[in-house]
């Protein structure tokens, strides 16, 4: 792995969007978040997606002059249009706006449509337990990479569920997951490195493990828990997409293949003020000694015992920051490739 200081590598992804038409705000935005992403070690959702959103932006299917804007709004709920931009504006004003709206009301709801890819959810769920908060965030999938429970027709996402609590003396719980056994990033991460995938993560259309992800349209991904995991699919699905007047089952678009066409992605962005409930410092004193009582739980043998979801992700972050985000050479070796095309400063000489 080549390391790159965070700064260096934020400024690198700027320019790119930059030379793409973004805005110059928006595109530090955007970098911004997705090296945010690399430094909590979420690398299938960083800067490893530059090439498709710069994809997007040339052949139309996203608005490189996109400004995101509230179209419906109540004390505790807001409707965002993404007006067609990168995903990462939209959610970024989504988690403000839920969180402006939680100081005052409790709770703050916001959905948000004609909205884009934005990486891993857990971006937009760390702000709300930074604050003293409970945060949720969910997103129909950027393409249909699952098929009914008992069916064969990708008609659903990985569609991710995230939810983020704060603790006392250590980091916050941050809980982020794809309803599927893996997302679809990792998949084209191995593909991009020249690995395999373990057996469970997808099935051909014959119903045998898939495991060479190069082949990976020749099959579908399997939901967590069975037919549970489709369910859970299906109802953030509805929260994402249908509530927002935003994408779901067929009228999914595949941002990868199609990157011409408008998304209009759907996701959504949720704040909950502890203190409307219990005080802040009651609920950080009893998260932490049930976290105390889960990790002291004895250890299962050949594991290294239980861990609390989101604190291994602050190891990385401070071990990255420090070093450098680690990019694998392969990647290295494309996102020069997109420089040059860009006709920006690569990443020769960082790191």
């Amino acid at each position: 792995m080549r390391r790159v200081p965070a700064d260096a590598l934020t400024d690198f992804v700027t320019r790119a969007f930059e030379a793409a038409g973004v805005d110059g705000r928006a595109a530090r935005d955007v970098a911004r978040t997705m090296v945010e992403a690399d430094l909590l070690g979420y690398d299938t959702h960083g800067v490893f997606r530059l090439g498709q959103y710069l994809d997007r932006l040339r052949d139309g299917g996203s608005n490189a002059m996109a400004s995101p804007r509230l179209v419906r709004e109540t004390a505790a709920t807001a409707l965002i249009d993404g007006d067609d931009g990168l995903g990462h504006l939209a959610m970024n004003l989504a988690v403000r706006t839920a969180m402006d709206k939680a100081r005052s009301a409790g709770i703050g709801w916001v959905g948000v449509r004609r909205s884009n890819h934005a990486g891993p959810a857990a971006l937009y769920v760390r702000p709300q337990a930074a604050a003293g908060m409970i945060g949720i965030a969910g997103a129909v999938g950027s393409a249909n990479h699952m098929p009914p429970w008992g069916g064969t027709e990708l008609l659903l996402g990985t569609n991710p569920l995230a939810v983020s609590a704060p603790s006392g003396a250590g980091a916050p719980f941050v809980l982020d997951m794809a309803t599927t056994v893996a997302a679809m990033g990792k998949i084209k991460t191995l593909a991009q490195r020249g690995e395999r995938m373990p057996e469970g993560w997808m099935i051909g259309r014959d119903g045998l493990p898939l495991t060479d992800p190069a082949r990976r349209q020749e099959g579908f991904l399997m939901p967590i828990g069975g037919a549970k995991g489709y369910g859970l699919a299906l109802a953030i699905g509805l929260l994402g997409g249908v509530l927002n007047g935003a994408a779901l089952g067929q009228t999914v678009v595949d941002f990868t293949s199609d990157t011409s066409s408008p998304t209009n992605t759907g996701q959504f962005v949720v704040a909950i003020d502890i203190a409307a409930f219990i005080d802040l410092q009651s609920f950080t004193a009893e998260a932490d000694r049930v976290f105390a009582e889960l990790r002291a739980a004895p250890p299962l043998p050949g594991t290294d015992g239980p861990r609390i979801p989101g604190e291994q992700r602050e190891e990385i972050m401070a071990r990255n920051v420090a070093d450098g985000v680690p990019l694998h050479p392969s990647l290295v070796t494309a996102l020069n490739t997109l420089a040059e095309e860009l006709h920006v400063a690569g990443l020769d000489g960082m790191g």
